[in-house]
């Protein structure tokens, strides 16, 4: 995950601007003060044609009238030098050369207030919000409300990450979420991953225009988010995989929330935690809703048809065949016409592509710490291909 590999595979993907991700981290941090050159865009640094901006996650370990609390924030940076001040005061709560994501004893609030004194530009946004054991709405060690976290400072926590497992209409189902922009980012361990989850906006956005957009969840600009299916993601349905039990949240309360096979009590999900604070029932949308769109990553898809690992040769050499054609991953899922995909690869892979697009996917959700398998339906290859999308440019 250096600058190199990052801005290759932005490229591939078809990403004009990224995190930089662990800013906080001393070594890392001196490497970005030396590679990134300030860009066109006021607070967004550039690197090799691709668009950086300052972020970085810590974990904060803290009690709140007795009850212990792990959560994971985001902080977005406007600036080196303001990084440079936000580093030096978190340090007094444990060393930040250990990893790149800080275990800081301080709480999320304390975290907050720090951030804005040292800069009112910069911002934090709670991440995965619902993983079980470090977000604000874990069922481990989470709250129950965005206020319960950060009291007066509320107002200041204007979005939340939703995390690979879950999406943008489990969290409709709350009303105290309408207020707030819902993005997705891709939590990218290695630069293959990058784009798996994304947010689309209209053109070039600087720091503070993006700031303002996500505050005022400006449909405009904010187009739409690109989201896993959720049900892909590690902590999506209760279960434990120790002992290979995966439930659904009305399979776990019938059995108590305990694990039928050893006996102890399970780890409850996203799905689950999801149900217990929701104020709405399934499918209802707000009016100012940000829409989203569904992907599975192309290597995936390739792999499904061909039947191979995604690691392998064929796999990656018609990856970047299709990549190099289409100019990106992303221009390929989102945009290219299917009639042309049809020409340019197999039909197989063109209609995998379709389908993938309709949302005919057969679905095993992960659960306490696997990750869900997600397959495109291929079965009925007679049917007709979906009307051809418009094509919209990812930023």
């Amino acid at each position: 995950m250096g600058l190199e590999h990052m801005a290759r595979w932005a490229k591939l993907k078809g990403i004009s601007l990224l995190g930089t991700g662990d800013f906080t981290h001393p070594a890392w941090f001196l490497e970005l003060k030396e590679k990134l050159k300030p860009s066109d865009l006021n607070g967004i640094y550039e690197f090799h044609g691709v668009y950086f901006m300052l972020t970085a996650e810590v974990a904060n370990f803290f009690q709140v009238d007795g009850k212990g609390h792990k959560m994971h924030n985001l902080i977005f940076s406007p600036s080196l030098e303001v990084s440079l001040r936000i580093n030096q005061r978190l340090r007094r709560f444990n060393s930040l050369s250990v990893d790149g994501r800080p275990a800081l004893s301080i709480s999320a609030l304390d975290l907050l207030k720090i951030v804005k004194d040292i800069s009112p530009e910069a911002y934090i946004v709670p991440a995965h919000a619902w993983t079980p054991w470090f977000s604000i709405f874990g069922s481990r060690s989470g709250f129950d409300s965005i206020e319960e976290c950060f009291g007066e400072e509320s107002s200041e926590i204007f979005a939340i990450e939703t995390g690979l497992s879950s999406d943008p209409p489990m969290n409709w189902r709350l009303s105290a979420l309408d207020r707030v922009s819902l993005i997705s980012n891709s939590d990218a361990h290695s630069p293959s991953r990058l784009g798996r989850e994304a947010n689309v906006f209209s053109q070039k956005l600087d720091f503070l225009e993006i700031k303002r957009v996500l505050q005022t969840k400006d449909r405009e600009k904010f187009l739409f988010t690109i989201e896993f299916f959720p049900e892909e993601g590690k902590y999506h349905f209760d279960g434990h995989r120790f002992c290979n039990v995966q439930m659904s949240p009305e399979e776990s309360r019938k059995n108590n929330l305990i694990c039928p096979v050893c006996g102890k009590p399970l780890t409850v999900g996203v799905m689950h935690r999801v149900e217990e604070l929701a104020d709405r029932k399934d499918g209802f949308q707000p009016e100012n809703a940000i829409p989203f769109k569904r992907l599975i990553p192309l290597d995936e898809i390739i792999a499904q048809v061909v039947k191979k690992s995604p690691d392998s040769v064929a796999v990656q050499n018609e990856y970047l065949k299709l990549v190099q054609t289409f100019s990106s991953e992303l221009a390929v899922l989102l945009d290219a016409p299917i009639s042309y995909l049809e020409k340019m690869t197999s039909l197989a892979l063109a209609r995998a592509i379709a389908r993938m697009r309709e949302g005919k996917v057969k679905i095993s959700p992960g659960y306490d710490g696997t990750y869900g398998k997600i397959e495109i339906d291929l079965e009925g290859d007679e049917e007709k291909a979906p009307p051809e999308p418009t094509q919209i440019s990812l930023f």
